[in-house]
């Protein structure tokens, strides 16, 4: 048993982004049909700054809809189970989760709390428990295996594993469901470790497409203030005035 690592990578993502993006944009706007369209941008007949550049100012008149067209999937790993609970709140998404029922956990990673990490007292206790969690899930499977439980004992087993407890998962979104997840879970008040992995996967993108992640991030960032209210801001940015709500 081990403290996990956070690693995230992105496996793959839509091919040609920037002009079905730039496509889908001229199809709302445009008599004509962007099926047509499509092998001059294949050619480069429109260059793709120019493309951006489009994209970039219909953006910030607040259409954004076209950029659910391309998507990326990552790869993580060295997350809690803690973790993936919330990750799959954000439901426009697709999930592909390492099952604790199929595979055994009888020496099993964890991810260990900073703020436990910190404290010599919390952390040995953290540690013991998880030392005594992985005693319990495979002294619990042997002995459901000796009672006919065969290749299933692990099942149910698995319900004394703790949220700490690492998992891999592979999760696929599209730009603006990206977006949104970054909006939220890049704020300082998300939860540290949910956090943390969305500004890996934030950067990985301003990499990618620019033109659509460069400004993503907080929403606080976009708006220039607070949107949380008095009794939940973290202070980085001055709560809303009355103007800018109105």
């Amino acid at each position: 048993m081990a403290e996990a690592r956070l690693e995230v990578k992105l496996l793959a993502g839509t091919p040609n982004a920037i002009p079905l993006i730039y496509a889908a944009f001229r199809q709302c706007y445009s008599p004509g049909f962007v099926g047509d369209l499509w092998p001059r941008l294949m050619q480069g007949e429109i260059s793709p700054e120019k493309q951006a550049g489009f994209i970039a100012k219909v953006l910030e008149s607040g259409h954004d809809s076209p950029v659910e067209h391309v998507s990326y999937s990552f790869a993580v790993q060295g997350i809690s189970r803690a973790l993936t609970h919330q990750l799959v709140r954000h439901r426009i998404a697709s999930y592909s989760q390492q099952s604790q029922r199929y595979v055994d956990e009888s020496d099993f990673e964890y991810v260990l709390p900073p703020a436990i990490a910190r404290i010599p007292q919390a952390r040995e206790k953290f540690e013991r428990f998880m030392l005594e969690a992985g005693r319990a899930y495979r002294e619990l499977k042997a002995i459901l295996q000796e009672h006919d439980r065969g290749n299933k004992a692990g099942e149910d087993a698995r319900f004394v594993l703790p949220q700490a407890s690492e998992s891999k998962i592979v999760v696929t979104m599209n730009c603006r469901s990206l977006l949104h997840f970054f909006e939220l879970r890049c704020c300082r008040r998300a939860q540290w470790e949910i956090r943390k992995m969305a500004w890996k996967m934030l950067k990985i993108l301003k990499d990618e497409l620019p033109v659509i992640f460069h400004h993503a991030g907080p929403r606080c960032e976009r708006l220039g203030y607070c949107p949380e209210g008095e009794r939940f801001t973290c202070g980085h940015k001055p709560l809303r005035t009355p103007a800018a709500s109105a």
